[in-house]
């Protein structure tokens, strides 16, 4: 009676329109109220505590890393370069994009921006080529997942934070994932182009040699980051701190695309962005903590048990359920809800936590672009100006890549976990 009150509750109040941060705090302590002896005082302390944590600080730098830099004009130059690499193969600009989108998924950690910032850029120049404009916006919106997945990752830092895993290993875990995702994506385009007769860029104005000396000082960026972090020169969270400071220098003195007003938009953005995500991971804290205390992920455990003791059976179910999820709720919030209970299953399954943030992770990065939420599919549509209907249609192909690369994530740990094996 407990569960099926819970998620209903929660349910409604999602239906019904009400923010999830408000959704989980409500049903959090009607909850609290009608169906156990804990004293409400507890929901605001376990939401205290949720964001009493120093990693958790690496989220805000993060997300000031990726507006500095696209407010700095880093999207017209990782574009030149990503065209210079594979803009004249078969399908060019969708190759661009997708590359590109790697680029600066190495610098936002965040899917939307991705999208934002390539999409802008490139699908008016797809147009121009005579590609499909809702085919432009759907490999647009399908390569802007990596965002999320190649690191620094956004999603990464909260579920480091929800679960106590590592950042550091999750960063590394993401690597050869979203690398492998850019492939496959690039693979789908080939084949697509080829039969549609898409062909390749002919631009006559990029100059290989001012091209990478421009774009050498983006891609420091992740260098920086990344080196320092394994190099053990400083945390997660004081990388991200760096990063900002190097972002601001960069776009006042290299590309000279800063001013006060642009530096005023990255800080209004960054708080936007971070208000929300904290005051949904404060409730979900205590959310998490009263599930846990009522043994909700050992009562889910036990009925996957019932229908099935294959690890490779359940794990089936379970990226079904959080595919089923991205359909309806954003990356973020389904990562703060799930994981408390979903994490203590796949451990009983002899998965690796880190393992399963990427495989948790990539689960949600398919939803952004599965309707009718699909984040991904509306920055998209807004930019080349079309109806996220006239997208969908053109992103199945993608959509049945991004669940090959799923697979070959879920059951090849050696894709997640090798890089931070070997630099262990």
């Amino acid at each position: 009676m407990f569960l099926l009150a819970l998620f209903i509750l929660f349910a409604l109040l999602l239906v019904v329109g009400v923010p999830i941060g408000i959704a989980l705090g409500v049903t959090t302590a009607v909850i609290m109220a009608l169906f156990t002896n804990f004293k409400l005082l507890l929901l605001s302390q376990n939401a205290v505590a949720g964001l009493d944590s120093f990693p958790l600080l690496a989220l805000p730098f993060f997300v000031l890393v990726g507006n500095l830099m696209f407010y700095g004009g880093i999207s017209r130059r990782l574009l030149d370069l990503a065209e210079l690499i594979v803009g004249k193969v078969v399908g060019g600009l969708g190759m661009v994009t997708t590359v590109a989108c790697m680029f600066f998924a190495a610098i936002s950690g965040s899917g939307p921006a991705t999208v934002s910032a390539i999409g802008t850029l490139i699908i008016p120049a797809m147009k121009d080529k005579h590609y499909d404009v809702n085919y432009a916006a759907a490999i647009t919106a399908a390569a802007g997942s990596i965002g999320v997945i190649i690191p620094p990752s956004i999603p990464f830092v909260i579920y480091a934070v929800i679960t106590g895993v590592s950042i550091s290993d999750l960063f590394l875990a993401g690597v050869v994932p979203g690398l492998l995702m850019g492939v496959m994506l690039m693979i789908t385009n080939f084949i697509i182009a080829k039969r549609e007769g898409y062909t390749g860029s002919d631009r006559k104005d990029l100059n290989a040699r001012k091209v990478l000396s421009e774009s050498i000082w983006a891609l420091m960026m992740p260098v920086i980051i990344l080196g320092g972090i394994y190099g053990g020169y400083f945390t997660p969270t004081e990388a991200a701190v760096v990063g900002c400071v190097y972002a601001l220098l960069v776009g006042l003195f290299v590309y000279r695309e800063i001013g006060p007003r642009e530096i005023y938009d990255a800080l209004k953005d960054t708080g936007l962005i971070t208000g929300a995500t904290v005051f949904t991971l404060a409730f979900s804290t205590s959310f998490a903590s009263l599930i846990t205390m009522k043994q909700v992920p050992n009562m889910v455990a036990a009925s996957l048990e019932l229908i099935s003791s294959s690890p490779i059976v359940i794990m089936i179910i379970i990226n079904c359920f959080l595919l089923m999820v991205g359909c309806f709720v954003d990356n973020i919030s389904a990562c703060i809800i799930l994981s408390p209970i979903l994490l203590p299953i796949a451990v009983r399954l002899g998965l690796d936590p880190v393992h399963f943030g990427v495989i948790m992770t990539v689960n949600l990065a398919i939803g952004f672009c599965t309707p009718p939420y699909g984040i991904n599919l509306f920055v998209a549509a807004a930019v080349a100006d079309t109806s996220v209907s006239k997208i969908s249609r053109f992103i199945m192909p993608f959509l049945i890549a991004m669940l090959i690369t799923l697979i070959m994530v879920t059951y090849i740990p050696s894709l997640s976990m090798s890089l931070p094996l070997f630099l262990k």
